[in-house]
């Protein structure tokens, strides 16, 4: 009876870090922190202070089981069993795990008690890491002894109480230092039923615990025994049970190893990334700091070069409009306040000074203009190792000065592709050196204006752009080019369109005989022959042209079109005996 036996269950739950079996995690409550008070235990197999879950705000569901749900009758063993019937449900959540419970009719007390956390409370309270235990008959003083008969806590004036009475005289009594090793000392568990008699009996049909009073009511006949003599059959079955749990424990919290290990690689990798992320845009952020820098150096550069150029060519027109205001203001008081022989005296000198100012070269215009251009996004080359991006541009594309080339600028063929190629170049005629420019192409045939061809216009990025476009029918085409809605040199510009190309469908051979290999069937468009039979031309024979010739047409440049009109038969037999 009082032999050691493997626990049955362990406590499983949510512990605070640190926490060892054995410790305050099995007796202090989740939600108040305290040493439990009438601990209930959930079906989730989480305990919880009958106080504290009071305090949770239930909800209502609805519940289809019926009186004999797990999750609420595991609290409540001694209920009947009730038919199943649409009813509503009160349930509460784990304050641990959030789970669903369904609570009993009889609310949160009628929810198991959790003895077991009782008896562990009891424990710490002996070992000194919890408050003092107090008496179990008056409730007022410290508890100094223990019954083992009747199981009961007792101050010094309730254990003399207790054994001058004589039905419990000859109870032993034993001190409480003495219980420190003990680690079952927990009250007897009375009958809800019978709260005078202690559990001490099992129902197997019931599959409840029974007090005497319950064998002859509610469970008579039905089969029972002691708890000690069931309790291994029902261990086994639960020992059985755990070990089918233990390797999921074990699975799962590998799995949890892993995702912390991923999890913590995770952070390791997001961390040199984000180093990486900052360190290249702190370098970027230097580089495009620097290339400002940079660029607001040129741009003052260029703002001091104009000032001086225009402050210097300020000065000179100053002093010429000076020397000329002086010139004719002293020749008009010549000429109207000198007498006729101070003007014939002075006449010479005069005239000289005039004809030297007024022969002063100067410009009517600034030398430099304000035009200062800013192209964000034309490259600008790498800075401390980085593509920047910016320049600032002084030159203005002039639409007079830009200029085209290409081969064949005014001749093409239908369905082949025409090209051409825009210099832009500034004011001074020199090129842009940069793209950027908005050019316009257009290309309307002369019959259809309305059906303008398409074009393709490619930036070269150094102040050169290429136009393609692919005339779909021959005739005569008007091309127009402008930049900044002006037109360029030589724009617009006409272009005949021919027919396509023909290609020569024979071959450019010498002769008819080495050509073909001696064929005697093969025949050449020149007309010539040979003796013995052949219908083709040969080397110093009958009709040979006397130099390489088109089998098909008989022309003399190999690099040209086919002259063959085609429709003849002879022509045809011409070609289809050479192409072979």
């Amino acid at each position: 009876m009082a032999e050691k036996r493997k626990p049955l269950l362990g406590f499983v739950g949510k512990l605070p870090s640190g926490t060892t079996p054995g410790n305050s995690g099995k007796t202090r409550c989740p939600l108040c922190m305290g040493l439990f008070k009438a601990p209930r235990l959930l079906p989730c197999l989480h305990t919880v202070c009958t106080t504290c879950l009071e305090q949770l705000e239930p909800f209502s569901v609805v519940d289809i089981r019926g009186g004999d749900s797990d999750t609420s009758s595991e609290g409540s063993v001694f209920q009947e069993l009730k038919p199943r019937t649409l009813q509503p449900q009160i349930g509460i959540l784990c304050p641990v795990c959030d789970a669903q419970v369904d609570l009993p009719m009889g609310g949160v007390k009628a929810l198991t008690i959790d003895h077991l956390a009782m008896n562990d409370v009891m424990l710490e309270s002996l070992r000194g890491e919890g408050q003092g235990l107090v008496c179990d008959l008056c409730s007022d003083r410290e508890v100094e002894k223990r019954c083992q008969t009747c199981k009961a806590n007792l101050c010094h004036f309730c254990c003399q109480a207790h054994r001058r009475q004589k039905k419990t005289t000859y109870h032993t009594m034993v001190d409480l230092k003495d219980l420190k090793g003990y680690s079952q000392i927990g009250k007897p568990i009375l009958c809800p039923a019978h709260p005078a008699e202690e559990l001490r009996l099992f129902c197997e049909l019931c599959d409840q615990p029974v007090c005497r009073e319950c064998m002859v009511g509610g469970h008579r006949e039905h089969p029972c025994d002691l708890a000690s003599n069931v309790v291994h059959k029902h261990g086994d079955s639960v020992r059985e049970l755990l070990k089918g749990t233990q390797p999921h424990v074990e699975a799962l919290e590998k799995a949890l190893a892993q995702i912390k290990g991923t999890n913590r690689a995770l952070q390791e990798r997001v961390e040199a990334v984000a180093a990486d992320v900052r360190s290249f845009s702190e370098g970027y952020i230097k580089a495009i700091e620097e290339h400002r820098d940079k660029l607001l150096k040129q741009l003052e550069a260029i703002r001091i070069q104009k000032e001086n150029s225009l402050q210097l060519q300020k000065a000179q027109l100053e002093q010429l409009l000076a020397d000329m205001q002086t010139g004719v203001e002293f020749t008009e008081h010549l000429l109207t306040s000198g007498s006729d022989l101070e003007i014939l005296i002075t006449k010479g000198m005069v005239m000289e000074r005039l004809t030297k100012l007024n022969k002063v070269a100067y410009s009517a215009r600034p030398g430099v203009n304000e035009k200062i251009t800013f192209s964000p996004k034309e490259k600008a080359g790498l800075c401390r190792g980085y593509e920047v991006y910016g320049a600032i541009n002084t030159k203005e594309v002039d639409p007079a000065k830009c200029v085209l080339q290409g081969e064949d600028l005014h001749r093409a063929r239908e369905k082949q592709t025409v090209s051409f190629t825009v210099i832009c170049k500034d004011a001074a005629g020199e090129s842009m050196g940069r793209g950027g420019e908005n050019i316009q192409v257009a290309v309307v045939p002369k019959d259809k204006k309305d059906s303008p061809v398409k074009t393709m216009v490619h930036d070269n990025k150094d102040g050169t752009y290429y136009v393609s476009y692919t005339p779909k029918e021959p005739g005569i085409y008007t091309v127009f080019v402008c930049v900044k809605e002006q037109h360029v040199q030589g724009s617009p510009f006409t272009v005949t369109v021919r027919k396509r190309h023909r290609s020569h469908p024979g071959v450019f051979h010498c002769c008819t005989f080495c050509s073909s290999g001696g064929q005697k069937t093969a025949r050449c468009a020149c007309g010539g022959t040979m003796p013995g039979g052949y219908l083709g031309c040969g080397h110093g024979h009958k009709g040979h042209p006397g130099r390489p010739h088109w089998s098909c047409c008989g022309k003399f440049t190999e690099k040209s079109e086919c002259a063959w009109a085609g429709g003849q038969s002879a022509a045809r037999s011409v070609l289809r005996t050479v192409a072979l």
